[in-house]
């Protein structure tokens, strides 16, 4: 009854007027006022309804009309419709241009596909993995575009529940994993993920196993071929089951200090296992170095110390004494009869430097990138000859990486290599000097 009022008022009015006009001047006068009654109203429509349009067409550019009456609550209505109108709007572009954002920002390639498999949109890590340009490439055919075999075959399939795995055709040392995800009616939304890294990770595990496997085929050959060789053979001279005793026992040992080692790199790759901060004395540490270098050579090399600083160091004894002792042991191992393997610990720019130098045989610069890799071996005859597990550096690398510091090798062919574990200024510590503690030698003192 709201909108009905004013029509139903004004036109009883009007026709009580033309009621009078009849009684007084006839039915010409009372005619001639509906007329003219109507006449006004159809123009007044027309206004309006002209009024209405031009807003209608440029509604950012006309004022909204205003009126009284039935058009005023018309006009009224409308523009709290295109107030509601402009603010969702304003929501949609709002949230849209958070979208897009969003997509840019994502480090997977994305690309949305219509029905006719036509690029509607691709995100920049597009142009990284797949070479498509959101600006150039819109509306292109992606087979037009990427006409490798194996993703035609890929996109024939359909199938949204496979992956495929396949080289970037931009950089063909990228691997990518790529995924057809259906939405709305007929799109498609083409995602294309860097999982470099992850072959890689799955590479090492298979070398590491396949690694792990080779090293421990060997000393459980041996030590089962001269236990069958025991059982078959029960009427041993004492000398030969001397000897097949000890060459058992030397593999064992291999074995045992291979499961070591393993051990002792699953601990410090461990997450739960925090770094544990003492006062170590590097002078009374590069002491027991030089006695345990002493142990392991048996007089086959002159062996000597330098200490050229009283600073200690903020870490985990026992890691440090790890990771220093394999550098001392593997100059053993690979220094000839009648070298010279020298130890030193320095202050050089800043940091901590604790060296080992020998006469050695040297690495060729090829090598030295790759030393710190599990089982990776220069020469891998040599390196189970001396008993060496392959895996020394890699702790080493692992134990100074969790104190801040590096390893840096120098090495010439033919004439030796120095390896030194360079500590940072903030593990540097002043320790004072106790009578219950191996003194410090003289500065620049060689212990022979």
């Amino acid at each position: 009854m709201g909108f009905w009022w004013r029509p139903l008022g004004v036109l009883a009015g009007a026709l009580c007027v033309a009621l009078i006009l009849w009684a007084a001047s006839g039915w010409v006068a009372a005619l001639g006022f509906l007329a003219g009654i109507q006449a006004i109203v159809m123009l007044r429509r027309l206004w309006q309804e002209f009024r209405l349009s031009r807003w209608l067409e440029h509604p950012d550019e006309v004022e909204p009309p205003d009126a009284t009456g039935t058009w005023g609550d018309i006009f009224y209505r409308l523009q709290k419709l295109q107030r509601r109108q402009k603010a969702s709007r304003s929501e949609l572009s709002t949230a849209l241009e958070q979208f897009e954002h969003a997509a840019q920002a994502v480090p997977d390639a994305m690309v949305i596909l219509n029905g006719n498999e036509q690029i509607e949109w691709c995100n920049p890590a597009s142009r990284n993995y797949l070479g498509l340009d959101s600006e150039r490439d819109r509306g292109q055919f992606l087979r037009y575009l990427m006409r490798q075999a194996h993703f035609l075959e890929f996109l024939d399939a359909a199938d949204f529940s496979q992956r495929l795995t396949c080289r970037s055709p931009v950089n063909r040392e990228i691997a990518l994993s790529v995924q057809l995800v259906p939405f709305g009616a007929s799109k498609m939304l083409l995602i294309a993920r860097d999982i470099t890294d992850l072959e890689r990770v799955d590479a090492m595990r298979r070398d590491f196993i396949a690694n792990v496997s080779h090293e421990l085929r060997t000393p459980l050959t041996v030590v089962g071929g001269f236990v069958e060789t025991l059982v078959d053979t029960p009427e041993l001279s004492p000398a030969d089951s001397r000897g097949y005793f000890n060459l058992m026992l030397d593999h064992t040992r291999r074995m045992q200090r291979l499961l070591d080692d393993l051990l002792t790199l699953s601990h410090l790759e461990s997450a739960e296992h925090t770094l544990k901060d003492e006062s170590v004395n590097m002078g009374e540490l590069a002491q027991a170095l030089k006695i345990e270098a002493e142990s392991l050579s048996r007089g086959r090399h002159r062996i000597a110390l330098q200490i050229e600083s009283d600073a200690g160091l903020k870490g985990s004894l026992q890691e440090i004494r790890s990771a220093l002792g394999n550098l001392v042991s593997n100059a053993v191992r690979y220094t000839p009869d009648g070298g010279e393997i020298t130890l030193a610990w320095r202050e050089h720019d800043g940091e901590g430097m604790f060296s080992v130098t020998d006469t050695g045989d040297g690495i060729t610069a090829e090598h030295i990138p790759r030393l710190t890799e599990r089982f990776y071996r220069v020469d891998r005859s040599r390196s189970r000859e001396t008993g060496g597990t392959g895996l020394g550096l890699a702790i080493v690398k692992h134990v100074l990486t969790r104190h801040g510091a590096r390893l840096d090798v120098q090495s010439t062919p033919g004439r030796g290599s120095t390896f030194s574990a360079l500590f940072p200024t903030q593990r540097l510590l002043r320790l004072e000097q106790d009578a219950a503690v191996i003194p410090f030698p003289g500065r620049g003192q060689a212990v022979a």
